[in-house]
């Protein structure tokens, strides 16, 4: 007698046909919750190497049928150990595109629209087309961008509330050798990345003279290779960490200068590790995040358990040693938070409020650029927009605002942090002295 094989959705339909005792306030089990997940629901992956290959595989085997995924990178033969969708024929190939082929050849159904690009060459509405964002990247500054842009989305009600419709949640998954988190961030409820951007360790430096006078171990001859040497050979040309070329030049220049001095241990992977602040990777901690990360996308997508609150890490050094915790939002962020309210008169000038913008002390922004609704107010660049927006600069800015029917205004520049400029994305305040109300400002850009 023939045994049926059970449904490879068995366990799922177990949390979406089936009403809990731990699920959300919203949370309605039945087939169309299922169904909806599969044909409605779109989701963004941001990072198709280690940890991104799990999550996209997981995802698809979780019952999400519309996804999306972005990354900039080339297939190497140094990812073939961890990056598990990608084969020795693939190398040189865009990991997104090689990454969605791979998923839709083993699971039916799935739709994944890869994009072979930087973050930042989509632009912001891109982004707002997604129900969740699920990032699987290795750089501080990509999920800064990713954090910053979805929380451009975000508006507050009258009484700072968030409007839920504007609402676009992130699960985060990082890994480091045995390490690894996964966090969910749910803009204007549970704190944003750059509420928490103290927990990551200042980045290594070396001073120069130690690179440049007494080196002792191998990333100081790559270093020097890398800071020193690039710029007395090559001038005012940029290193470019994702060009073989360049990272090959600074590899052997490393070598060189490793056997000037009797220093063993450069080699060509370790070179990419210290220019680009790589850390070794594990299948093993991939997986086990990528797991948490697509558990609680189906959460928060679903309702159907509560989510994680709100930051999990994973330590597999010794054992297996799992810890939640839960941070607190920071009230006064820049960029999840209701906005700095800046009171202005209404004769005040767009050249004046931009001039203010710059001065401020929490803000201090530079080469600002201001857009209402779909109208550019003034943009700093390409030369013709600047032109063609510069008569707005004597323009009260009240004046502008009551041209076009909406309370955003979207303020790009740049930052100063520390001794160098960074991307920044702001929500301002404004009230006008003798008008009730008050306009939310979004401000958003890049060094």
């Amino acid at each position: 007698m023939a045994v049926s094989q059970p449904s490879r959705s068995r366990d799922l339909d177990k949390l979406l046909l089936r009403p809990g005792h731990l699920v959300g306030p919203t949370f309605e089990p039945g087939p169309e919750l299922r169904e909806g997940m599969k044909e409605i629901v779109k989701v963004l992956v941001v990072g198709a190497g280690g940890l991104g290959c799990e999550v996209l595989k997981d995802l698809a085997l979780t019952g999400f049928r519309n996804l999306d995924v972005i990354d900039m990178d080339r297939i190497e033969v140094t990812n073939l150990n961890r990056q598990f969708l990608f084969r020795l024929e693939d190398v040189g190939k865009p990991k997104a595109e090689v990454a969605a082929k791979r998923v839709m050849e083993r699971v039916n159904g799935v739709n994944i629209t890869p994009h072979f690009c930087r973050i930042e060459d989509k632009p912001d509405i891109f982004y707002s087309d997604f129900g969740i964002i699920v990032l699987g990247l290795d750089s501080i500054e990509a999920r800064s961008y990713i954090n910053k842009v979805a929380c451009g989305f975000l508006e507050y009600d009258s009484d700072d509330n968030p409007r839920q419709e504007t609402v676009i949640p992130m699960v985060d998954g990082g890994t480091e050798g045995f390490k690894g988190h996964a966090r969910i961030i749910i803009p204007g409820t549970t704190p944003c990345f750059e509420c928490t951007i103290w927990l990551f360790p200042p980045q290594v430096k070396f001073p120069l003279c130690t690179l440049a006078e007494t080196p002792r171990n191998a990333a100081h001859c790559i270093e020097y290779a890398h800071l020193i040497k690039w710029n007395e050979v090559h001038g005012r040309k940029s290193f470019d960490p994702d060009n073989p070329e360049d990272m090959q030049w600074v590899y052997l220049e490393a070598v060189q200068r490793a056997e000037l001095f009797g220093i063993p241990g450069v080699t060509y992977s370790l070179t990419q590790g210290v220019v680009k602040n790589i850390i070794p990777a594990i299948a093993s901690t991939n997986a086990i995040i990528s797991a948490a990360c697509a558990l609680e996308t189906l959460k928060i997508i679903s309702g159907c358990s509560k989510p994680l609150s709100n930051y999990l890490t994973y330590n597999g050094v010794e054992g297996l040693h799992i810890k939640v915790t839960e941070f607190v939002k920071d009230a006064d962020c820049l960029v999840c938070g209701p906005g700095v309210l800046i009171e202005l008169e209404k004769s005040v000038t767009l050249k004046k409020f931009i001039d203010q913008l710059e001065d401020h002390p929490r803000l201090l922004l530079t080469r600002v650029s201001v857009s209402y609704g779909r109208k550019k107010l003034y943009m700093q660049a390409p030369p013709e927009l600047e032109k063609d927006t510069r008569s707005n600069l004597d323009i009260p800015l009240f004046d502008l605002m009551n041209r076009v029917s909406r309370d955003t205004i979207n303020v790009n520049g740049m930052a100063c942090k520390g001794d160098k400029k960074q991307s920044c994305m702001r929500i301002l305040r404004i009230a006008f002295k003798g008008v009730d109300g008050i306009a939310d400002i979004d401000m958003a850009g890049g060094a």
